[in-house]
């Protein structure tokens, strides 16, 4: 019987309450947690240095992982269904990958020169994306969209860049609001995501001043929304209207199939950044695009743009895209975790419409995002205090229940994970809304 079928338990009614009491509980079962947090704030602002992992009371340190499986330092266990924010596709043991970077690293780490690996990936990456040409490699996703957009300029003569609202593209170039004290200091134009008519509109008034329109086909961080085609489309045309370079961020994105979500959709931008998994969980990032456009980083030619970075094309790097992205991450594999997902995201769904609860699930394929509002989610949106504590106690609840995603409600699988694994969380969705009926909304 589900969880649904059965009286409701008698839990708090008030939400404040529900998270005093789940923090309470979250403490009392995590001292080695907090003792980790406490010296880290001694020597390090906020006591981390990676602004997504921080929450409060303290965040769960974790002491290894095997697989789709973590083991947090007072021996928790926990299914993991954040996988490290999509760069986690292979999971945390995959032996072709760990194979791959021990012999890398046997043969030398740092040789300050090109090598084999480097090439092979490139073709490998060229060989899937329909907007790559020629690509070049980064540290971070962060880092290619940076120099995406410096080959923008380089090659169009112009400086501005339209993003959009809520949109974000790496720790500097990020927009749910229009101004913010870390984004790079680049003359930035705004529209409205998902606002076919409106982009099309801005994109024609900046004219000849617009070097580049950069977008997610799904906005990440800003909640599982996926772009509907027409709105990529319209940029599509706009672009191609006034000579601006159409950038498609595709550093989560490009899970959704082999040749990512311009190859779901059929539209095709100018250039293509790329991250994440595709070093098998190293550090890694991408950026790609037409021959013409990436030429100016062309060394044989004079005058062109200089490419820094010490780990550009690091040898564990090279070594384990060349296995994740040739031997093991091949379009049959992609297009079975996008089918998983999909039917995740369903079935979860199916639990919020039989409670009748303001409650959903966004995403495309493998990414889903958890929203406590009733109405359909096209774009960005400000939340209001009662969706951020409930998303916080969803948070802690799948904790409790041995679940580990974002504290933001974000999941993406990786390719470990079983129909076993999403049906455990799908009851876990349920024993949730079951609990916590009394705090969530009505749905309309």
């Amino acid at each position: 019987m589900s969880p649904l079928d059965q009286p409701p338990p008698l839990r708090n009614s008030d939400l404040d309450a529900a998270l005093a009491e789940a923090h309470e509980a979250y403490t009392a079962a995590r001292p080695k947690s907090a003792a980790i947090h406490a010296r880290a704030r001694e020597v390090m602002p906020g006591g981390n240095t990676r602004s997504v992992l921080f929450y409060t009371p303290f965040p769960t340190a974790m002491a290894r992982g095997e697989g789709c499986r973590l083991w947090d330092v007072d021996g928790r266990e926990y299914l993991d269904l954040l996988g490290e924010y999509t760069a986690g596709l292979f999971g945390h043991s995959e032996k072709r990958i760990l194979d791959a970077v021990r012999d890398a690293l046997e043969r030398g780490i740092n040789l300050a020169s090109v090598g084999e690996k480097e090439g092979q990936l490139a073709s490998l990456i060229v060989g899937r994306f329909p907007s790559v040409e020629m690509v070049r490699f980064t540290n971070s996703g962060t880092e290619a969209n940076l120099l995406a957009l410096a080959a923008a300029r380089a090659f169009t003569g112009r400086v501005k860049t339209m993003v959009m609202r809520g949109g974000y593209h790496g720790g500097v170039l990020t927009f749910a609001t229009e101004k913010s004290p870390v984004n790079v200091p680049i003359p930035l134009a705004f529209t409205d995501y998902n606002d076919p008519e409106a982009a099309r509109r801005n994109i024609l008034a900046e004219g000849d001043q617009l070097a580049a329109v950069l977008v997610e086909p799904m906005l990440g961080s800003g909640g599982c929304i996926p772009a509907t085609r027409e709105f990529l489309q319209a940029l599509r045309d706009a672009t191609r209207q006034t000579g601006a370079v159409l950038i498609f961020d595709e550093v989560m994105t490009s899970r959704h199939s082999a040749g990512g979500l311009q190859a779901r959709h059929g539209v095709i931008p100018d250039m293509t950044t790329l991250g994440k998994y595709m070093a098998g969980g190293m550090s890694f990032g991408a950026f790609g695009g037409r021959r013409e456009v990436m030429a100016v980083f062309d060394g044989h030619k004079p005058g062109t743009l200089a490419h820094a970075g010490t780990f550009n094309n690091n040898v564990w790097s090279m070594a384990a895209g060349c296995v994740a992205m040739g031997e093991i991450f091949d379009a049959a594999a992609a297009e079975a975790l996008y089918a998983r997902g999909e039917a995740l995201r369903l079935a979860l769904n199916g639990v919020a419409r039989r409670a009748g609860a303001a409650m959903q699930f966004t995403g495309l394929g493998s990414m889903v995002n958890v929203h406590f509002r009733a109405e359909p989610i096209t774009g960005p949106y400000a939340a209001t205090e009662a969706e951020n504590k409930l998303r916080e106690l969803f948070f802690f609840d799948m904790l409790a229940q041995g679940i580990y995603l974002a504290r933001r409600g974000m999941a993406a699988l990786s390719l470990p994970v079983t129909d076993a694994d999403c049906a455990r969380y799908v009851a876990a969705v349920e024993e949730f809304v079951a609990a916590r009926k009394p705090l969530l909304g009505q749905a309309g």
